[in-house]
């Protein structure tokens, strides 16, 4: 399944690609919660991927592209939340997500990544967006 209306592309005044958010929604009936109680997790939006070209950065671009990814998970899919992944090294992605768009440190997960690096679990909450 795919969700057009919460990826996004940005693109520069030639029509050229210069970022994206790719996301998808992950629904709480085809899944169980961390907790192993047997409920449902609840519908959610899930961020895969994002990036912009490195000549665009700091003007805003993945701020813009995350909140209008994040206002489509809630308005068009109701999700409760948005989740994503970034490597614990990566301060410049974690100060976004943390600092200017409000995220929360879930969990660290242990060797993420294939090269062993681990990975911040981080969640923000889209209910009263």
């Amino acid at each position: 399944m795919t969700w057009p209306q919460i990826s996004y592309v940005a693109e520069d005044h030639k029509g050229r690609i210069v970022g994206y958010v790719l996301a998808k929604i992950e629904d709480g009936s085809e899944e169980q919660d961390n907790n192993k109680n047997g409920t449902p997790t609840p519908t959610h939006g899930h961020v895969n991927s994002i990036s912009v070209l490195r000549s665009y950065r700091r003007l805003g671009l993945a701020k813009k592209l995350m909140l209008l990814s994040q206002e489509a998970m809630a308005g068009v899919y109701k999700a409760e939340y948005v989740s994503l992944h970034v490597r614990k090294s990566n301060k410049a992605a974690i100060g976004l997500y943390r600092d200017t768009l409000g995220f929360e440190v879930e969990k660290v997960e242990k060797k993420y990544y294939g090269d062993g690096e681990d990975a911040l679990s981080m969640r923000l909450s889209l209910k009263d967006s």
